[in-house]
């Protein structure tokens, strides 16, 4: 018996060595709230059992990835590779993993562990797990720093891995791995997504040209709601909404008051959320998925005379995540991008700052990110 002890407990140690084992990779990383990006080579584990090796070739860049290189969250730990929209093919996987083989494409979004054991993760809500574990910027179950899609490859665990089908163009399909399931999912969650229903989408951006895709996808009338007067065009003609209206304009905000059975709003910079609330239904819904910087303002009476609803979402789960991107191949739905190149990232991120981008930027990472 003791040999075979022995042996077992030396295989042990050297899977266990095997696990802790890295590699070195390339990344794009801010090393100071500047958020200036520099090439940079980071670790990464080797495959272990239950993991899936992926050669990052797209990456598309999230409006949350600039405010924590910027540290606009007070969160920061440098030096961070940002990146959560990740879309990739696999070159290798552990011997436990049965759902992926080398040469599948899949996509990574915005966590890559959860504790597995508390109510959300064992209801299939693991986005709400307090013990998440973001792609990035956050510490993983080991104790070592993740970093994300802004680099070469990434090793993640197969639970946290997508499939992406074949008819889903990888570069427009990255960022519906953030963006497209922060808005599918509270859609689908709230009944957003009946054929016939009219819903709002307030602010389009990176997220709300998303939504009223898979709005018009689910067969809903959409009306599009803007500070900006110059979007018009692009959000009737472009994305086929069926109306746009421009908040500020008062006459406008008044002709769809009380005909919205939800509201998807994706604002960061409106706080007054009685304009918004007007335009619901009674018993209508309204669902935030933007992060004002300021507290909201909140008149009980614009909640309580309509029996209205005012709710929050974040993400969403990996079946949410699966569930949409099957749902986006099926119909043709897929980011407005602009495709960069690593080297171009910096000027990107400027560009975002300003609300420079129709709708969101992807990099290339598989062409451009070289370590020569």
């Amino acid at each position: 018996m003791a040999p075979t002890t022995t042996t077992a407990a030396a295989a042990a140690a050297a899977a266990e060595q095997q696990q802790h084992t890295t590699r070195k990779v390339l990344g794009l990383a801010a090393h100071d709230a500047s958020g200036h990006l520099t090439p940079i080579r980071i670790s990464r584990r080797n495959t272990g059992d239950d993991d899936v090796a992926i050669k990052v070739l797209y990456c598309g860049i999230c409006h949350s990835d600039l405010h924590t290189i910027k540290n606009e969250w007070r969160n920061a730990v440098y030096p961070v590779v940002a990146g959560h929209e990740i879309a990739g093919v696999v070159t290798e996987v552990g011997k436990n993993v049965e759902r992926f083989k080398a040469g599948d494409s899949v996509g990574v979004g915005c966590m890559v562990n959860t504790c597995r054991s508390c109510e959300s993760c064992r209801d299939g809500c693991e986005n709400y797990c307090s013990r998440v574990v973001f792609t990035y910027n956050s510490v993983d179950r080991d104790g070592t720093r993740t970093h994300g899609g802004y680099s070469g490859m990434v090793v993640v665990g197969e639970r946290f891995v997508v499939r992406l089908p074949a008819a889903l163009p990888p570069d427009r399909g990255a960022p519906l791995l953030c963006a497209g399931v922060t808005v599918y999912a509270p859609m689908r969650q709230h009944g957003l997504c009946e054929p016939g229903r009219h819903v709002g989408v307030v602010g389009l951006g990176g997220l709300g040209h998303l939504a009223v895709k898979f709005a018009k996808a689910f067969g809903m009338k959409v009306t599009v709601v803007s500070t900006s007067p110059a979007k018009r065009q692009e959000a009737l003609e472009g994305l086929g909404a069926d109306a746009f209206v421009v908040s500020t304009n008062a006459s406008e905000m008044k002709s769809v008051m009380g005909t919205m059975h939800g509201i998807i709003n994706t604002a960061c910079a409106s706080t007054s959320m009685n304009p918004y609330l007007a335009l619901l239904k009674p018993k209508g819904k309204m669902i935030l998925v933007g992060l004002p910087e300021k507290p909201l303002q909140i008149p009980p009476f614009a909640l309580v005379a309509g029996g209205k609803t005012l709710a929050g979402s974040c993400m969403g789960s990996i079946s949410d995540t699966q569930e949409m991107i099957d749902f986006a191949a099926e119909h043709g739905v897929a980011a407005d991008i602009e495709l960069i190149g690593a080297d171009e990232v910096n000027t990107a991120m400027e560009r975002l700052a300003r609300g420079d981008v129709r709708y969101r930027f992807v990099i290339d990472i598989g062409n451009t990110l070289r370590s020569d």
